[in-house]
């Protein structure tokens, strides 16, 4: 990796900035945290750095938003997480917070205030304009080592992420290591055939992973499903129906119809599609073959679908996975994505984007099948298109500049 890691740094009794995200599902009235899984999953990094002063840094939505709040319960979640106190301060960088850090002795951990009440914080910028901010010019006089172990935001070019690692020595965490590493995997050392499974709504990123694996030849064959799926048969020419039409319209991605020709005609083999659909009908779910899909929402691959996609899913050595099959939420027409994810499961090396579909899987009680389940949707997609993720960048120029 062209970065450090966590693992090759001593850290005992150093001030160490961990930049985490904990941005989880709240209950706007009780300020309640519904899902802890991304504490989970961070709290091998917190434990690994029981010998150094810890400040830990996140964020909670951000402005406009109704969960956009302190960050005073996510603090006592990491404390009953970790069996060990985690002292909240609202404040980021003020007196009052430098006075919090230089207090701190080996062992403790602070939790800083949400960085996204910073107004520097909310603006996309470059690394090099990231240093001159107050946000990062301020922390990083506070600690002696920056570790940046949140995938879920390593698509960002905010501050905290792409500023920090310029200005002071940074470190991969455990949690970025390991996503890093298991999703390079997918590139090469998986074991093939290779199977991607893009659904969803990310109509234009999903894309961008099919033309990346398509061409790079690391994936075998793509199968698109969800509103993916709907834009490919515009692409071949299908009449979608007027619901889906508008949907795709209101979400903008009609101009993605001409990049979903190239890849057809480029990789159209490789590409592949359910034949037929589910459709919802007042409040039944009716079936059809896509070359009749009347003027009603489309929100599920149909039935006699199911068992083609499946049966090469489970043909395949290495799946990754996307995005639903379709409106998951109704059970009416979550049998595509339910039955999707059972067969994707029994891979030998199986890979899930994360977001919605995570939360599905756990729900399912089948998580424990998968290989690894991604913390980060979006961070996940931009890496699997071949992009080189900022915050990813940027701690390759700290191991530059500093190591």
């Amino acid at each position: 990796m062209k970065f450090a890691t966590l693992t090759e740094t001593e850290t005992a009794g150093k001030t160490v900035l961990l930049r985490v995200d904990f941005n989880s599902p709240i209950d706007p009235a009780s300020n309640i945290i519904l899902d802890d899984k991304r504490f989970r999953e961070h709290a091998p990094t917190v434990q690994a750095l029981s010998d150094a002063k810890c400040v830990v840094l996140t964020h909670q939505s951000r402005p406009g938003k109704k969960d956009f709040t302190t960050l005073e319960a996510h603090a006592a979640r990491l404390e009953r997480l970790i069996g060990r106190p985690v002292t909240y301060i609202d404040d980021i960088f003020g007196r009052c917070a430098r006075g919090a850090v230089e207090e701190m002795e080996p062992g403790d951990v602070l939790m800083l205030e949400n960085v996204r009440f910073s107004a520097e914080e909310n603006l996309k910028m470059s690394g090099e304009d990231a240093l001159g901010t107050h946000l990062v010019r301020n922390l990083a006089t506070m600690a002696d080592i920056y570790v940046n172990d949140a995938f879920g935001t390593a698509h960002r070019s905010q501050p905290t992420i792409v500023g920090l690692p310029r200005a002071m020595p940074a470190v991969a965490g455990l949690l970025m290591e390991k996503e890093i590493a298991t999703l390079s995997r997918v590139f090469s050392g998986g074991p093939r055939p290779v199977t991607f499974i893009l659904g969803g709504t990310k109509v234009d990123d999903s894309l961008d992973v099919a033309a990346n694996v398509l061409s790079g030849g690391i994936a075998d064959r793509v199968i698109a499903v969800g509103v993916v799926a709907n834009v490919f048969f515009k692409a071949q020419g299908i009449r979608i129906g007027a619901p889906s039409e508008d949907l795709l319209s209101t979400l903008g991605y009609l101009s993605e119809v001409e990049k979903a020709k190239d890849i057809l005609a480029k990789y159209g083999d490789r590409v592949i599609l359910p034949e037929t659909v589910a459709i919802r009908n007042g409040d039944s779910r009716d079936e059809c073959p896509v070359t009749a899909i009347p003027d009603l929402p489309v929100l599920d691959c149909g039935l006699s679908s199911i068992g083609p996609l499946t049966d090469i899913i489970r043909e395949s050595g290495t799946v990754v996975l996307n995005g639903p099959a379709g409106v998951f939420e109704d059970p009416l027409f979550a049998t595509g994505t339910n039955e999707i994810l059972r067969a994707a499961s029994a891979a030998e090396f199986s890979v899930v984007g994360g977001g919605h579909t995570a939360a599905v899987i756990e729900s399912m009680g089948i998580d424990q099948k998968f290989s690894h389940i991604s913390t980060g949707g979006g961070a996940c997609i931009e890496f699997l298109t071949g992009k080189t993720l900022p915050a990813i960048e940027a701690l390759g120029e700290s191991k530059a500049r500093f190591w």
